[in-house]
């Protein structure tokens, strides 16, 4: 169990990640990068390196031992997040990140049919004349996936616009649904470059009431707060484990049970079959049925026992920490002249990340300089070119924090880009 001291009202678990042992320069890291991906604490890193050292055998193959002790380690990672998360294991589909998550959801959802009609044949999901609804904030793995599907089905991607506090309209969003031919909602839970924390509860039931399938990207959210995904009620709710705490290489998906069993497999192949035959096949059941091939078993234990460390600090003192570190790092950033911050000005309307420009500075230039001073943060588009468009900005520079964090990260930051400003002869 995670060692959880309070410190100004926050936590103290930096200990628990060997990660910042680490000396730059002989500076220590300060790592303000977790929007990116998230360090790792030790019981992870000894999770997958003990299953690899102890436990390792291919899963849902093998009658003896080790492959038994395999079998119960992955099948009881994926009990473990989907617990995490309030969904059922038979609902929760191992994917390799949260993008494969969305493109398993295009392509198979997507192209499907949806059962019924006056004939009983019923309807492509999505066809000539549909439309797929989005919002200007999203991450290109929630864009890209939607343009392919509708430009090879012959819908519409529409977009929800984005407001100059970073929100989207939900008098836009009733506009929409009532011209009546949305049949997916797809957003983000947490935006990757605002912040913004959006609706999704109540986006995905106006979406419902207009007879529109939905999607809630939970990449940004699910580290960084508590999800219920039940509560929450969408038909796919999707994110990744990097940036829980876990390893690379594993997303999950959790879908509707009856949707999840009326559409096809996304990839085809070993495990997730009932019985092949030369000219056919059938498909094994949920959640088996969407993973193709060895799953990523020693990436799901560390998954798993990513999850347990979050769940024993507590996720409503993870979201606590990092709100309050989030409203320290806006009022810390009001100290650098010429900055301006995306986003709602708000750390209770926003994640743990504030993405910003320097007058005079460009993102990268900003970037660098930061880890001149020892300072991890990211710049670029961010995966969100439309949005950048909309912001008027080729990029941004972004500070993303994690449950490792301390008001000392902000502060070296900021110190960090006021010796930048002077580089650049802006003091």
């Amino acid at each position: 169990m995670p060692d959880v001291v309070t410190v100004t009202g926050g936590l103290d678990v930096k200990a628990d990640f060997p990660i910042f042992a680490r000396r730059f320069d002989g500076r220590e890291l300060i790592y303000l990068d977790s929007g990116a991906t998230s360090q790792k604490p030790e019981v992870v890193i000894e999770a997958v390196a003990n299953h690899l050292r102890e436990h390792n055998a291919n899963v849902h193959r093998g009658v003896y031992a080790l492959a038994q002790e395999a079998d119960a380690a992955y099948d009881g990672a994926r009990r473990r997040v989907a617990a995490f998360v309030g969904a059922q294991p038979e609902t929760t589909i191992f994917t390799k990140n949260v993008t494969e998550a969305i493109n398993l959801v295009a392509y198979s959802w997507g192209r499907g049919i949806t059962p019924g009609g006056v004939d009983g044949g019923g309807r492509p999901n999505v066809g000539p004349g549909d439309a797929v609804l989005i919002t200007q904030m999203e991450h290109h793995a929630n864009i890209v996936p939607w343009q392919v599907l509708c430009h090879e089905r012959g819908a519409e991607l529409r977009y929800l616009e984005v407001d100059e506090r970073g929100e989207v309209s939900l008098g836009q969003l009733d506009a929409e649904l009532a011209r009546g031919d949305v049949r997916m909602v797809a957003v983000t839970h947490v935006s990757n470059v605002l912040g913004t924390i959006l609706p999704v509860a109540e986006i995905v039931a106006r979406a419902r009431a207009a007879g529109a399938a939905t999607l809630v990207d939970g990449a940004q959210a699910v580290p960084h707060m508590a999800v219920d995904v039940q509560a929450i009620g969408a038909d796919f709710y999707a994110w990744t484990g990097h940036k829980a705490l876990g390893p690379t290489g594993i997303g999950v998906l959790h879908g509707r049970r009856e949707i999840l069993e009326s559409i096809e497999p996304f990839l085809t192949g070993g495990d997730m079959i009932a019985s092949v035959d030369f000219q056919s096949a059938t498909w094994n059941e949920l959640p088996y049925k969407f993973e193709a091939g060895t799953p990523p078993i020693a990436e799901a234990v560390g998954l798993g026992a990513a999850v347990e460390y979050l769940s024993q600090i507590g996720m409503d003192r993870v979201r606590a920490h990092e709100r309050a570190l989030t409203a320290y790092l806006l009022e810390r950033l009001r100290d650098v002249p010429g900055l301006r911050v995306t986003g709602p000005p708000e750390a209770d309307a926003r994640g743990g990340l504030a993405s910003f420009t320097i007058e005079g500075m460009h993102p990268h230039d900003i970037a660098e300089l930061a880890d001149r001073g020892g300072v991890c943060i990211r710049a670029g588009h961010h995966c969100a070119q439309p949005l950048m468009r909309c912001l008027g900005v080729s990029a941004t520079a972004r500070a993303s924090i994690g449950v490792y964090n301390e008001p000392g990260d902000v502060d070296a930051l900021v110190e960090a880009l006021l010796a930048g400003r002077e580089v650049f002869g802006l003091s």
